[in-house]
């Protein structure tokens, strides 16, 4: 009898081991799951990016160049809106792409085009201050790289929602410089929620913030430089500027979009409606006009576009960053070379 008990011990503690292996196999391969698919997936992707080869010319001359990133859309829920569960799993995506894009593209300065967050238009103080700690926590970067940021109709509200108070509770966390220059090249950052044209307070000092600057941008360039205008004016690079906006300047849709990261096709034929999907025919006419951009930037759509307005000036439409808005977030790289005798 005590052999049979001793016999039931052995296979009963073999059941146990075996079981205990199975679970500590399957607590393993749970964790090599997540950890591939919540860290290691993110180092993979980002890893086949990588910045455009720049020829040296066969003269003897200096170069530099400045890499940029940019980003748009990242829509960070507020308190209404956004379940928790939801939050912590986009938020969670977007800080682990961007952080990994960060250690292995290492840009110089990165930009994020409007509509940071999904509820800045009527969130309460202690929300916006809640937002904003999260926005520094998932979007932290190093000293020596810069964080530029223009405001979206989500940030601060539509033409019709848009208040003195909730721009200057913007402009508090964010520069508000409109124009700044890196190695050679001018950025203009434009709030184009301001760009109503129907005559507002706020409207009219968008617009004369924007005069002021093409001002000090045809000073900057050769044929100015002895103009009695420009006697007092700091020296810029005399160079055409990047503009950089949360609308895209007027345009029908989307339909001569093309590309993977483009709307989906039953969108693209959509008509924009304007100063609401993309500025105004007449606001567009004027920031080509007074800034006489080389290159365009914006948001808004959540989708990429390539668009030629005017003389050729074109615009690229900087797709979302959250997985909340798009299955397929994400950033535009851009490489300038300033080439110098």
């Amino acid at each position: 009898m005590a052999l049979i008990r001793l016999g039931f011990g052995r296979q009963h503690l073999y059941l146990l081991r075996r079981r205990s292996f199975l679970l500590s196999k399957l607590i393993a391969v749970v964790f090599a799951v997540l950890l591939f698919c919540e860290f290691l997936i993110y180092y993979l992707v980002i890893f086949r990016c990588d910045w455009p080869e720049v020829k040296t010319p066969a003269h003897n001359s200096g170069q530099e160049t400045l890499k940029a990133m940019f980003l748009a859309d990242t829509h960070l829920l507020g308190e209404i809106r956004g379940h928790w569960l939801d939050k912590l799993r986009r938020e969670w995506q977007m800080e682990r792409a961007f952080q990994t894009a960060l250690w292995l593209l290492q840009p110089e300065v990165v930009f994020i085009l409007g509509d940071i967050f999904d509820e800045g238009k009527w969130s309460s103080p202690q929300a916006w201050a809640d937002d904003v700690e999260r926005f520094q926590k998932i979007f932290r970067h190093p000293r020596h790289v810069l964080l530029k940021v223009v405001a979206g109709n989500h940030d601060i509200g539509f033409h019709y929602q848009m208040s003195t108070y909730k721009i200057k509770r913007f402009e508090k966390v964010f520069n508000p410089e409109r124009l700044f220059s890196w190695k050679g090249i001018n950025f203009v950052m434009v709030n184009s929620v301001a760009l109503e044209g129907d005559g507002c307070n706020l409207c009219s000092e968008a617009e004369a913030e924007i005069i002021e600057i093409s001002h000090k941008l045809n000073c900057s360039r050769e044929q100015e430089h002895h103009s009695s205008r420009c006697t007092d004016e700091q020296p810029l690079p005399a160079s055409a500027p990047v503009l950089l906006q949360h609308f895209p300047l007027y345009r029908r849709s989307d339909a001569n979009c093309s590309g993977d990261d483009a709307a989906p096709l039953e969108e693209r034929d959509i008509p924009f409606k304007e100063r609401y999907d993309a500025l105004s025919r007449e606001a567009s006419q004027k920031l080509l006009w007074w800034l006489r951009p080389r290159l365009v930037l914006s948001g808004h759509t959540h989708s990429a576009c390539e668009v030629l307005h005017g003389a050729g000036t074109m615009e690229i439409s900087v797709p979302s960053f959250s997985w909340r808005n798009r299955n397929n977030p994400s950033f535009i790289m851009v490489m300038w070379t300033f080439i110098f005798i």
